[in-house]
């Protein structure tokens, strides 16, 4: 094949379902709900439905599979990816995981709604599995039908390819099918369901292996089924740490944690919000991994989370997730004891995560600021009294540092009021409650960008360079949740047009795009308190 060919036909597509192949399968075929004890995986076929339509794809993960546009915009690409056909070398299948959910160990869970169509390998050698997320029951759908609908499915696909964008470890969307049939579904758990439109997404990444693959094994005392794992885990996916030993888990397991703060770091940068940070929502190679219930921070507050469910504890709250990581990796490292025997190693792996964290918060900061390096003599504070500010009014936290960006720092300090009049004016569009911008407000905030001023002063940083810094770390377009409902409402009425120029938008998220400042407005109103524009429950 030329190397640069582009495949026109699904069934050209060279699969190396490696997964199958190397791993134990369920030796039950039918599809039924059911334990699987000692497989990683069941054989299942997706849900063949009645009216597919494509909403929209993805060309960049497209061109990840070396797809044409023409091949996307096809029937049979339709058909292939809402479930009603496998293409050639596709091999369908659903795995095997626990999990610890909300802190408890749930026992098996495994993909419910989701089924792996095997494992693609691209023109550049690169190994990309695909999946589709609603395409029928599995042996592990427990009380569910396995389906999902257009509602959390346009969310997941626009998240996964927003966060790609943003510069955030993320799984990929390839397309959002429709499935022409109906689901029921109960929104918000109040005894009324109602019928949905059934979607289904096909979700690409190197590997959907999670903490909860290992996890099931371990409890389960099947040591050897948990070797296998970790062993074809490494060899496949950290070949680079050489051929599976004690020292080599170990090197592996530091290297999960090392992964999973720079995530998190992440996450915390922009105010994304998982919601549900279970350890079967967690990916081994720290990957952003389901996007359920998830939101955007928009007024800055550590105590948010979008999970109706978890509105009462608020367990997985953004600023709660950095301890969150941590103790799912303490599970993960429960699950892998058994192939180390030694404690003290894991503890030291674990350490991985905490020196990563700290270290890459302070440069992640730093790079929000603007500043040459975090300098824990003076930064520390100014980091912690700034998110003070940012929580003392109800500020839009995206908006806040793109305006920040914009001060002009060529000016006397300490800052006269009437001068810090005109600089709190300019954060105006990102403030939601006028009434709360009192004296006493507008004083500590003059007296922290005085110190702010200074420290740039110190950096020697000409306003442009910082402004570009700032900019290239501080988006100025994220999916915000109202966004995400006006398209899944329009959607929801057979237009796809919103869908896919919210898509667009957000491959370029730190970029000015002309005519598009709608898109970077705060949170309207009527959306504070709307479904889908500030909470959310699990079901899809």
């Amino acid at each position: 094949m030329n190397s640069q060919a582009k495949i026109s036909n699904l069934d050209d597509l060279i699969f190396d379902n490696r997964f199958i192949r190397e791993l134990p399968a369920d030796t039950e075929t039918i599809n039924n709900r059911r334990q699987v004890i000692g497989a990683c995986y069941s054989r299942v076929l997706p849900t063949p439905v009645a009216n597919p339509q494509r909403v929209a794809y993805s060309r960049e993960v497209a061109e990840l599979l070396d797809l044409t546009t023409d091949l996307c915009e096809s029937d049979d690409f339709t058909q292939v990816f809402s479930g009603n056909r496998l293409a050639v070398g596709m091999e369908s299948y659903a795995t095997c995981y626990g999990g610890h959910q909300f802190g408890n160990w749930a026992g098996q869970l495994g993909d419910g709604r989701a089924i792996n169509l095997g494992e693609v390998i691209n023109q550049k050698s690169e190994r990309w599995a695909l999946q589709l997320k609603g395409a029928g029951p599995t042996p592990y759908s427990r009380t569910a039908d396995g389906l999902a609908v257009l509602r959390s499915s346009v969310r997941e696909f626009l998240c996964s390819e927003a966060m790609y964008h943003l510069g955030i470890p993320t799984t990929r969307a390839l397309s959002l099918m429709l499935t022409g049939e109906p689901v029921i579904r109960d929104m918000f758990y109040n005894g009324n369901p109602k019928a949905e439109p059934g979607a289904v997404v096909c979700r690409v990444a190197p590997s959907f292996t999670r903490f909860g693959n290992f996890q099931i094994s371990t409890a389960r005392g099947d040591h050897a089924l948990l070797k296998k794992l970790a062993d074809y885990t490494i060899r496949t996916d950290f070949p680079h740490l050489g051929e599976p030993t004690p020292a080599v888990y170990i090197d592996w397991f530091a290297e999960v944690c090392r992964r999973t703060a720079q995530m998190i770091v992440h996450w915390q940068r922009v105010g994304f919000v998982h919601g549900v940070m279970n350890t079967d929502n967690m990916s081994i190679l720290g990957l952003t991994i389901d996007y359920g219930p998830y939101g955007w921070l928009e007024n800055y507050d550590p105590d948010w989370t979008p999970n109706t469910t978890d509105a009462g504890d608020r367990r997985y709250r953004y600023g709660n997730q950095p301890q969150i990581a941590f103790w799912n990796l303490g599970q993960l490292a429960n699950a892998i004891y058994p192939l180390i025997e030694e404690v003290e190693p894991l503890q030291q792996a674990l350490n991985v995560f905490k020196n990563t964290f700290e270290r890459d918060w302070q440069t992640m900061m730093a790079g929000k600021l603007g500043l040459n390096a975090f300098d824990p003599a003076t930064d520390k504070e100014l980091c912690t009294e700034l998110l003070v500010l940012l929580q003392l009014v109800e500020t839009d936290m995206t908006i806040f540092y793109r305006q920040l960006a914009m001060i002009d720092t060529n000016v006397e300090t300490p800052l006269i009021l009437s001068l810090c009049e005109d600089m709190i004016n300019r954060f105006s569009t990102a403030y939601y409650v006028s009434e709360q911008i009192t004296p006493d407000y507008k004083t500590r905030l003059c007296l922290w960008l005085s110190r702010y001023i200074d420290r740039v002063k110190n950096d020697g940083t000409p306003d442009e360079i910082r402004q570009q810094r700032m900019n290239a770390v501080n988006p100025k377009y994220v999916l915000r949740n109202y966004l995400a409902q006006l398209a899944i409402d329009k959607a929801e009425q057979g237009d796809f047009s919103m869908v896919n120029e919210l898509l667009e938008l957000l491959r370029h998220p730190y970029d000015e795009q002309p005519n598009k400042e709608e898109f970077a407005a705060k949170r309207p109103d009527w959306a504070r308190q709307r479904a889908g524009c500030s909470m959310l429950s699990c079901s899809s």
